[in-house]
């Protein structure tokens, strides 16, 4: 499997840009609170978030591609269930449906991404002491951080989650990594 310094390497490769990479980190993030919730394999479910958008800039005008050129640029770097989850998140443009608990984590773990960014962009304390509850009442303004999927965020009932802990799961993941994200006041 490839080591994280290596897929780091490999993600900006293909010159995405520095909010993409950010989106990357954070998805990276969640992913692994979520594979630690979860009992699955951190290191793998975190890769996976890393790079689930590594086609992206080749991808952004044909969304159909994106998700399936991945495959190719990814090769045989990472297993293939890492590969179809990653296949799977884009599933409304590749129809590669979600089969598995990672397929379904990896799409609610990269959309709730944006959520959690955008709430802690307009706080006065960014990360800091951000509350699931607070989160709840931003996914029912739909102005508010309008092009994040509240219906993609709430598939993580399909992962066992209830809304709460999955949102309280996704912050305590990236509070850590909020200066990195640029998420910090």
């Amino acid at each position: 499997m490839l080591p994280r310094a290596e897929a780091i390497e490999l993600l900006r490769s293909h010159n995405p840009e520095p909010h993409l990479v950010q989106h990357a980190l954070a998805t990276e993030a969640v992913m692994r609170g979520l594979a630690a919730r979860l009992g699955q394999d951190a290191e793998l479910w975190g890769l996976a978030g890393l790079l689930h958008d590594i086609d992206y800039p080749l991808t952004k005008d044909t969304p159909e591609h994106h998700g399936l050129v991945a495959v190719d640029l990814i090769g045989d770097r990472l297993p293939p269930e890492a590969v179809q989850a990653i296949v799977a998140h884009n599933s409304e443009c590749t129809g590669r449906e979600p089969t598995s608990l990672f397929d379904r984590a990896l799409r609610c773990g990269e959309s709730v991404t944006g959520l959690v960014s955008a709430a802690a962009l307009v706080r006065p304390t960014g990360m800091e002491g951000m509350q699931a509850s607070s989160l709840k009442k931003k996914m029912k303004d739909k102005a508010f951080a309008a092009s994040v999927s509240r219906e993609r965020i709430r598939e993580c009932e399909a992962i066992g989650l209830e809304l709460g802990e999955f949102l309280t799961i996704a912050i305590e993941a990236m509070t850590p990594t909020a200066a990195e994200l640029g998420l910090i006041r």
